[in-house]
C-alpha cells in the first residue's frame, strides 16, 4: 500500500467507528454478538447503577436502615446550602460585572447570609468564610448521591467553563470526526468500560456514545496529551452524574487545573507519577519501614500496584461506594488526597500484607480483594483518612516536592495541530523516546535500591547458613525481572520490568 492508499484507509476506518457511534442502538446497527453479554445472569441494580449477579438483601438491616435515615436529613441541609451558594454565586457574577462599568442590580437578589448591611463584596467574602468549614464537614461526612451532580459541577466549575467557551466542545467533536487519530483505540476502550454498569452496559448505549464523544473530543482539545489509557475511567465516573458536555469541561479541570494537575500523569514520560511514587516510597519509609522492605522482598515496586490509585482516583481498587466518598474529598482538596489515601490502604491493612509472602498474592490483595471488600465501613475508612492527611501534613510529606516545568501544559488548549502520516495511519514507533526512556531508567534505578535494601537486610539479619541469604537474593530478582501481572483490567499485561509503566500505556 502506498502512502495514499493507507491515509485513505484509515479516514474510511475513523469515519465508519464515528459513524457507529452516531447511529447508537437504533435500528441498522451492527453491533456484534460478542460486544453485548448476556445481562440475564444479573439480577439487581445497585442504587449507584452496577449491577450484581447475586441478589441483594430484600430488606435493609437496622444500620443501611439508619444511614438512609441520616442521608435523608442530610439532603435538607444540603439543598439549604446549595441554595445560598447559588445565590452566592449569583452576586459574584454580579459583582464581576460591575468592576467591567456595567450598573449593578442587586436589588432582586438576596443575601446569602443575615449581613444585610455589608456591601456585595463583603457579603461573598463572609459567606465563603462561614461555609468553608461548613462545606468541608458535609463533604467528608459524604455528599448524597442525588445531589452529587450539582455539588461535583460546582466543585469544578464546569458550568462558568462551558459559558466563557461557547461552542467549543462542538468545535472539539467536528475536529475529531475529520482527524481523530486515536478513535480506534478510545472506541476499544469504551467497549470495555464499566460493562457491568446499567448506563454502559449496552453497546453504543446513550453513555456510550458521550463516553466516546468526550475522549475524542478532548483528545483534539488537549492535544499534547491526546488520548492515554485510564482517561475513560475518569471521563465514565464523570459522566455517571454530569452530561456530555460538563463532564468533557470536569475532565479538563482535572487535567489542568493546579489543584487536581493530571495533565503531568498522562503526558509522555508520565513525570507526575514518578514524583509521586517517589514520594510514596518516603512515606513507607518514614512511617511503616516494615511493610516497606516485606514489599521490596518480594520485589514489588509501587508501580505493580498503585497505577490505578493515581490514575483514576481509585477507582476499581476500592468498593464504588468508598470510591465516590474519595472522589468527594479530591475534588475539594485537590492531589494531597491521593497521597493520603495511598497511605491509609496500606496503613488499614498492614497487618494482612504482612502475613502475605509472594508477589501474587499481595497484587491479589491490594487489586481485587479489596475492590470486592475492603472490610472497613466507608465512615471508618474516611475518618482514617482524615487522621492520615494531618498526620502526613505535621511531617511535611502530605505533598511531595512542587512539579517541574515538563509536568506541565506547554501547549495552548484547542488549537488544532494536523497529526503527522504515522500518527493517521496508527504506526507504532519501534523505539521509546527519550522521555518514556527516562522513565524506565527512574523506575530501574528504584527497583535497584529496593533490592539493595532488601540484600542488606538480609546480610545483617543473617540467622542461618550462608546458602539462605544467596537464595533470598536470587529469589527476589527472579521474580522482579520475569513475572508478568495485569495490572490493569482495562488497559494490558503489564511487565514487572523497568519499561511496565510504558508499556501498560502504549499498547
Amino acid at each position: 500500500m502506498n502512502e495514499e492508499d493507507l491515509l485513505k484507509r484509515s479516514a474510511e476506518e475513523r469515519e465508519r467507528i464515528f459513524k457507529r457511534y452516531e447511529l447508537g442502538r437504533a435500528e441498522g446497527a451492527e453491533i456484534d454478538p460478542w460486544e453485548d453479554p448476556d445481562f440475564q445472569i444479573y439480577h439487581v441494580t445497585d442504587r449507584y447503577g452496577f449491577m450484581h449477579d447475586k441478589p441483594l438483601p430484600s430488606k435493609l438491616d437496622p444500620h443501611e436502615t439508619k444511614k438512609q435515615q441520616i442521608e435523608l436529613e442530610r439532603i435538607k441541609k444540603w439543598l439549604k446550602m446549595l441554595k445560598s451558594w447559588d445565590e452566592n454565586d449569583k452576586l459574584k457574577s454580579v459583582e464581576k460585572t460591575a468592576e467591567k462599568g456595567k450598573p449593578k442590580k442587586l436589588k432582586d437578589l438576596k443575601p446569602p447570609d443575615k449581613n444585610k448591611h455589608l456591601k456585595s463584596s463583603e457579603r461573598i467574602n463572609e459567606w465563603e468564610a462561614i461555609h468553608k468549614e461548613k462545606l468541608h464537614r458535609r463533604i467528608y461526612k459524604g455528599i448524597p448521591n442525588s445531589l452529587r451532580t450539582q455539588v461535583w459541577c460546582k466543585l469544578l466549575n464546569t458550568e462558568k467553563l462551558k459559558s466563557d467557551s461557547k461552542g467549543e466542545y462542538n468545535k472539539m467533536l467536528k475536529l475529531a470526526r475529520k482527524y481523530s487519530t486515536d478513535a480506534r483505540q478510545i472506541d476499544s476502550d469504551v467497549n470495555r468500560q464499566f460493562r457491568e454498569h446499567i448506563s454502559f452496559r449496552e453497546r453504543y448505549s446513550t453513555k456510550q456514545q458521550s463516553l466516546f464523544n468526550v475522549l475524542t473530543a478532548y483528545a483534539m482539545y488537549n492535544s499534547e496529551v491526546g488520548y492515554c489509557q485510564g482517561m475513560s475511567g475518569l471521563a465514565g465516573v464523570l459522566l455517571m452524574y454530569m452530561d456530555e458536555e460538563n463532564a468533557f469541561w470536569a475532565l479538563h479541570v482535572l487535567l489542568s487545573d493546579s489543584k487536581y494537575a493530571m495533565h503531568g500523569l498522562y503526558k509522555e514520560g508520565f513525570p507526575k507519577l514518578n514524583r509521586f511514587l517517589e514520594h510514596h516510597d518516603r512515606i513507607l519509609t518514614k512511617f511503616m519501614p516494615r511493610l516497606k522492605k516485606h514489599l521490596d522482598k518480594h520485589g514489588l515496586d509501587a508501580i505493580l500496584y498503585s497505577l490505578k490509585w493515581y490514575f483514576v482516583c481509585f477507582v476499581e481498587r476500592v468498593p464504588f461506594s468508598l470510591c465516590l466518598r474519595i472522589w468527594d474529598i479530591y475534588l475539594l482538596d485537590g492531589e494531597r488526597v491521593i497521597t493520603a489515601m495511598a497511605y491509609t490502604i496500606l496503613k488499614m491493612h498492614k497487618k494482612s500484607l504482612m502475613k502475605l509472602n509472594d508477589m501474587d498474592s499481595i497484587t491479589q490483595f491490594i487489586q481485587v480483594k479489596l475492590y470486592k471488600d475492603f472490610m472497613y465501613d466507608e465512615d471508618t475508612v474516611i475518618q482514617t483518612l482524615e487522621r492520615s492527611m494531618d498526620e502526613l501534613k505535621k511531617a511535611k510529606l502530605d505533598l511531595p516536592p512542587p512539579a517541574t516545568k515538563d509536568e506541565l501544559p506547554s501547549r495552548q488548549f484547542g488549537v488544532f495541530i494536523e497529526p503527522s502520516f504515522e500518527q493517521i495511519v496508527g504506526h507504532r514507533m519501534e523505539t521509546f523516546t527519550e522521555k518514556e526512556k527516562e522513565t524506565n531508567e527512574i523506575v530501574m534505578l528504584r527497583r535497584e535500591a529496593a533490592r539493595e535494601s532488601v540484600e542488606i537486610d538480609n546480610r545483617e539479619s543473617q540467622v542461618s547458613t550462608s546458602d539462605s541469604v544467596g537464595n533470598a537474593g536470587t529469589d527476589v530478582d527472579s521474580i522482579s525481572m520475569s513475572s508478568r501481572y495485569t495490572l490493569d483490567s482495562e488497559t494490558s499485561i503489564c511487565e514487572s520490568t523497568s519499561s511496565s509503566v510504558v508499556e501498560c500505556t502504549r499498547l
